[in-house]
């Protein structure tokens, strides 16, 4: 059985990847899976934080799921664990070069 390498937490300041759209944040702080067999999963959650104008400045742990972040949000940073690990993942494309490209 293969280890999840996103499967220990991260503290808020050193998330696996964050996520934006508008003044909403989302940073990875856990995955529960291996990045492989979320995909095809609507159910596949991740462990986030968030952060927006209604939670005045505050960050509000709980598990999202990956589809809801993936499908309205905006990956502006991935750490080299996040990009070896969703690589090959058909929303998040990731060329030679490590420049994150968000599939349409």
């Amino acid at each position: 059985m293969a280890k999840n390498p996103l499967g220990k937490g991260r503290d808020v300041e050193n998330p696996y990847a964050t996520f934006m759209a508008g003044e909403f944040e989302i940073r990875v702080l856990k995955t529960y899976k291996l990045a492989k067999n979320e995909n095809g999963d609507q159910h596949a959650r991740w462990y986030t934080v968030a952060k927006s104008p209604m939670t005045y400045g505050s960050w509000e742990y709980g598990d999202t799921y990956r589809k809801e972040v993936t499908d309205n949000f905006t990956l502006t940073y991935a750490s080299p664990e996040f990009i070896e690990a969703y690589r090959d993942d058909p929303h998040i494309k990731i060329d030679d070069n490590d420049f994150i490209v968000i599939a349409a």
